[in-house]
C-alpha cells in the first residue's frame, strides 16, 4: 500500500510539473515571417519561460494551416480577418484576434498575361486560393471597376500556395492569378505579366492578424491567458528590433524563414502597414474604421456562401469589438477582436 501511494504520489507531482504546451501556426507572408525568427532567436522561448508555459512554432502552407486551426490540432495561427470569420468562425470555433499585425498594402494582387484588362477575364482561367482573401480582392477589384456581373464567367482555378507560381508560369493557358508576395514579385519578373489591381487600393480591408481559440484563452488554470502573454510580449520584441537601429540583420534572418534576401524581404515590407508599434496595433482594432472593413468582408463572406451552409443570415455569424459592440447577433458572437494584450504591451505591463 505504502509503495503504491509513493508511486502515485511522484505521478502526480510529475504532472503536475509539466508546463502546458501550445502551438502557433504560420505560412510564409512577409507578415507572418517573423514567427520563423521568434522560434529561431529564442525570444519565444524567453517570454515562454516567464509565464512557465511552452510555445511550439509549426509551419505550413495557407490553407493547411486554417484547416489545423479548425480541427483544433494547432491553438494559435496566423490570419486574415476574412479567413479568422469564414473558416473557424463558420465552422464554430469562436476565435480571439490577439495582434493585428498589418495590413496588406500592395502584397496581394491580380496579375494576367498579354495584357489582358479586368473587363477582358470573362472566360479566361484564373489560378487562386480559393475562399481566401484572394477571392475577396478580385470580387472587390471587380466591384469597384463595375464589372462584378462578369465574375462568374471567369474560371477559377483553386491552387494551392505552395505551388501557384509555378503552375502560372508553367501554364500559358491561365491568363490570370490572384495571389500575395513574395510570388507575385516572382512572377512579376517573368515577361509580359503585369499587376491590375492590388490591396493598396483597398487599405485595411485585408488584415493579418495573430489568432487564437476562444476555449484556449478561457482555460480555467489561467495559461491560456499567459500564452497570449508570452506570444504578444515576444511579438512586439521582435517589432522593436524590425523597426529598430541595426534592424537589417534581424529583417535578414526572418528573410530567411520564406527563402528572401534581405532586399527582396525589405521589397515585400515596403507594400505592408505594419503596426510596429503596440499602441497603433490596438488603436487601429478599436477603431471605427475597423468595424466599416469588417462590415465589407462579412457581407463578401455572407454572399459567397463562406459562413456555413446552414447561415441563414449574415448575422448568424457575429463579430465582438472592443467596446463590446457586435456586429450580428450577440449571442452568436464567433470572432472577436481584443486588444487587451496589445494594450498591455503598449504600457509595458507584459
Amino acid at each position: 500500500m505504502l509503495r503504491a501511494f509513493i508511486l502515485c504520489l511522484l505521478l502526480s507531482v510529475s504532472a503536475f510539473g509539466q508546463k502546458p504546451t501550445f502551438t502557433v501556426g504560420w505560412s510564409i507572408y512577409a507578415g507572418w515571417t517573423p514567427y520563423h525568427y521568434l522560434n529561431k532567436s529564442g525570444i519565444l522561448r524567453k517570454w515562454a519561460d516567464k509565464y512557465n508555459i511552452t510555445i511550439k512554432v509549426q509551419r505550413f502552407d495557407y490553407a493547411p494551416s486554417l484547416d489545423a486551426f479548425v480541427a483544433k490540432n494547432i491553438d494559435a495561427c496566423t490570419m486574415t480577418n476574412m479567413e479568422a470569420l469564414d473558416m473557424p468562425a463558420a465552422s464554430g470555433v469562436p476565435t480571439t484576434a490577439i495582434i493585428v499585425g498589418d495590413y496588406s498594402n500592395g502584397n496581394d494582387a491580380v496579375l494576367v498575361r498579354n495584357g489582358l484588362t479586368l473587363g477582358g477575364l470573362a472566360g479566361k482561367k484564373m489560378l487562386l486560393v480559393q475562399k481566401t482573401v484572394s477571392e475577396y480582392l478580385f470580387d472587390r477589384a471587380m466591384t469597384i471597376n463595375n464589372l462584378r456581373a462578369q465574375i462568374k464567367s471567369v474560371q477559377m482555378v483553386n491552387t494551392s500556395d505552395s505551388d501557384i507560381a509555378t503552375a502560372f508560369l508553367s501554364d500559358t493557358s491561365a491568363s490570370a492569378v490572384v495571389t500575395w508576395k513574395p510570388l507575385v514579385s516572382q512572377i512579376l519578373k517573368q515577361k509580359g505579366i503585369t499587376s491590375l489591381f492590388n490591396s493598396s487600393q483597398i487599405p485595411g480591408e485585408i488584415l493579418d492578424l495573430t489568432v487564437v481559440r476562444t476555449d484556449i484563452l478561457n482555460r480555467p488554470d489561467g495559461s491560456g491567458q499567459r500564452f497570449a502573454k508570452a506570444l504578444t510580449g515576444a511579438w512586439y520584441e521582435l517589432m522593436g528590433l524590425m523597426s529598430g537601429p541595426g534592424a537589417d540583420k534581424v529583417l535578414a534572418s526572418i528573410g530567411e524563414g520564406s527563402s528572401d534576401t534581405l532586399a527582396s524581404y525589405k521589397e515585400q515590407l515596403s507594400t505592408t502597414k505594419m503596426f510596429y508599434k503596440a499602441q497603433e496595433a490596438a488603436a487601429f482594432g478599436e477603431s471605427a474604421d475597423l468595424k466599416t472593413k469588417m462590415e465589407l468582408v462579412r457581407q463578401f463572406c455572407f454572399t459567397h456562401n463562406l459562413l456555413g451552409n446552414n447561415t441563414k443570415s449574415v448575422d448568424d455569424v457575429a463579430i465582438r469589438y472592443p467596446d463590446g459592440s457586435v456586429q450580428g447577433k450577440t449571442n452568436q458572437v464567433r470572432l472577436q477582436f481584443d486588444t487587451s494584450w496589445m494594450q498591455m504591451a503598449a504600457k509595458g505591463t507584459l
